[in-house]
């Protein structure tokens, strides 16, 4: 029997999208700050929040309730449901390495959005830290692992997987982002930050957990 993780694709961080998604983890790094900088201690929207605001304008009925599902991924309890059956799908694939990733990338994404509220200190509703969205960044994050992984498994060269990996975050982020906006639970801002919150902090987490994965491997062979 071989090895769990073992084989070709092994990496949760492809080799072929590895580079790519490092310049675009910094570029996003960027991003979160110079909107944080721009939003920090701001407690309304800004003009791009209400303009795009505006051009969403008023959901319906069954619009609103796919929102606040989508929503409901994002609290604890779904959030948990949604980690723990990728958890289970990656053990049953023998991937506990692809698991690590799935917990660790979630989970560093959401608090780094924590631990960004009171920092940046941008508030709604009188008084809510808001600034990045912490329901858009984990969804991103989940997101960009399960892409990660499904580009590993068939081993995909560096425009497919990347190509894989962006609309998996895009998608992800737009979904949830969309979510918060429409509930008005975060500005738009807010969820920008979220989803580049996601994209920094996925590919950091993905090359450590291959990098402490391997070294272990050395050490035990």
């Amino acid at each position: 029997m071989g090895r769990a993780d073992a084989g070709p694709g092994r990496a949760v961080l492809p080799g072929p999208v590895r580079g790519w998604l490092a310049a675009i983890a910094g570029l996003a790094a960027l991003a979160v700050a110079v909107l944080g900088a721009r939003y920090g201690g701001v407690g309304g929207p800004g003009g791009v929040d209400v303009r795009v605001r505006g051009l969403l304008g008023d959901t319906g009925a069954s619009w609103r309730e796919f929102a606040e599902a989508a929503d409901f991924l994002g609290e604890p309890a779904g959030a948990a449901g949604l980690v723990a059956l990728g958890v289970l799908g990656c053990l049953v694939a023998r991937r506990p390495r692809a698991a690590v990733l799935l917990v660790g990338a979630v989970g560093v994404s959401v608090a780094a959005t924590t631990l960004l509220k009171p920092v940046v200190g941008r508030t709604i509703h009188g008084g809510y830290l808001a600034f990045p969205s912490g329901h858009t960044a984990f969804l991103t994050a989940f997101a960009l692992v399960v892409a990660l992984l499904v580009s590993g498994r068939l081993g995909l060269g560096r425009t497919a997987g990347l190509s894989l990996v962006l609309a998996a975050g895009v998608t992800g982020g737009a979904v949830m982002g969309w979510a918060q906006i429409v509930l008005d639970a975060h500005y738009p801002t807010d969820v920008l930050g979220g989803w580049c919150t996601a994209f920094a902090v996925v590919p950091a987490v993905a090359g450590t957990v291959d990098f402490l994965s391997d070294s272990l491997a050395g050490k035990r062979g």
